[in-house]
């Protein structure tokens, strides 16, 4: 009996061993391929704009190409499921915005956003800002929302999908400041840009990555920043808190995951090098031009990150009982 509990405990032990080993090796030989980082969003986005500046810089650092994969759809669900069901060797990445805590407060998903999912690093974060085209009679938030309360139901916002970011915050909006336009789904930030170029809509509230350049052409006029406090890179803009709707904050952000079940010593890998890209002088600067901030946080802090805006958004979502159409 005594010989079989010391054959087990050894056998557990080298079991724990050959893991280890394994972990160890898989870091040490990560990556020998190229690595996919699958942003769920259609090119152009602040999503789309954000991770292709990580990914350069993250070919780069692990001496490998990683190959950026837009695959737009159902507000990001379609990609984000893709990588969910990846084999978890690290091969197989997401790129998520702040949508990706939102989508379980509105719909069943095929993934469970917590258990499917090895966070790596929430890499950035900014402001959404308000924007409309040049045609809109408003200078001002308040001058919009009287605007809109005078033309109820008559003007279009678009999104980039339903249940985005655009469409949360921009939900989160009409509920705060009591007035009514339509969302208009589209399947990635460029859409929603294009359309409203095209003046085939109004307005939206995007990531200022995606529209920073037509507001300095004065084709896109900015009106408010979603986060409490102004942007350090629109400081003329007001935030909707102080222009007219007061407790209003709300912000986007980014991050990596992987696959759950993707070797810790991997996962540890891609989070050093991504941290070592949100250090070097010229990625700051490039995030600065796009109106982002380096935020980061490794997978320690970003796991309950993401469950505690999870609970936001369901709270928001069922005050005002938001549904996807």
């Amino acid at each position: 009996m005594t010989l079989g509990i010391k054959v087990s405990a050894v056998c557990v032990a080298m079991s724990m061993l050959m893991c280890a080993s394994s972990s160890v090796l898989a870091a040490d030989t990560y990556p020998d391929k190229p690595v996919r980082l699958i942003i769920p969003f259609t090119p152009g986005g602040g999503a789309d704009t954000v991770g292709r500046l990580i990914a350069h810089r993250l070919t780069e650092r692990l001496g490998r190409q990683m190959v950026v994969d837009n695959r737009g759809g159902a507000g990001g669900v379609i990609g984000t499921d893709l990588v969910a069901k990846a084999a978890a060797d690290g091969y197989t990445l997401a790129f998520v915005p702040a949508s990706f805590t939102m989508q379980p407060a509105l719909q069943p998903l095929p993934y469970d956003p917590i258990k499917s999912f090895a966070p790596v690093s929430r890499v950035g974060k900014g402001a959404f800002v308000l924007v409309v085209t040049s045609n809109v009679p408003a200078h001002t938030l308040k001058a919009f929302i009287a605007h809109v309360k005078q033309n109820p139901g008559k003007l279009f916002f678009g999104t980039a999908g339903a249940g985005s970011s655009a469409h949360l915050f921009i939900e989160l909006f009409k509920m705060m400041a009591q007035i009514d336009f339509t969302p208009v789904h589209f399947k990635g930030g460029n859409q929603q840009v294009i359309d409203l170029l095209g003046g085939h809509s109004q307005g939206t509230m995007i990531s200022l990555p995606a529209v920073r350049p037509h507001i300095a052409s004065g084709r896109l006029r900015a009106l408010a920043v979603t986060t409490a406090q102004r942007s350090v890179f629109l400081p003329d803009v007001p935030s909707l808190a102080e222009a007219g709707v007061p407790g209003y904050d709300t912000s986007v952000w980014w991050g990596i995951l992987a696959p759950a079940g993707t070797p810790a010593s991997v996962v540890g890998k891609l989070n050093d090098e991504t941290r070592g890209v949100l250090t070097l002088e010229d990625v700051r600067q490039a995030f600065s031009r796009q109106g982002v901030e380096p935020d980061y946080h490794g997978t320690a802090t970003f796991r309950p990150f993401i469950a505690a805006e999870m609970a936001r958004w369901m709270a928001v979502v069922k005050k005002g009982n938001i549904r996807l159409q």
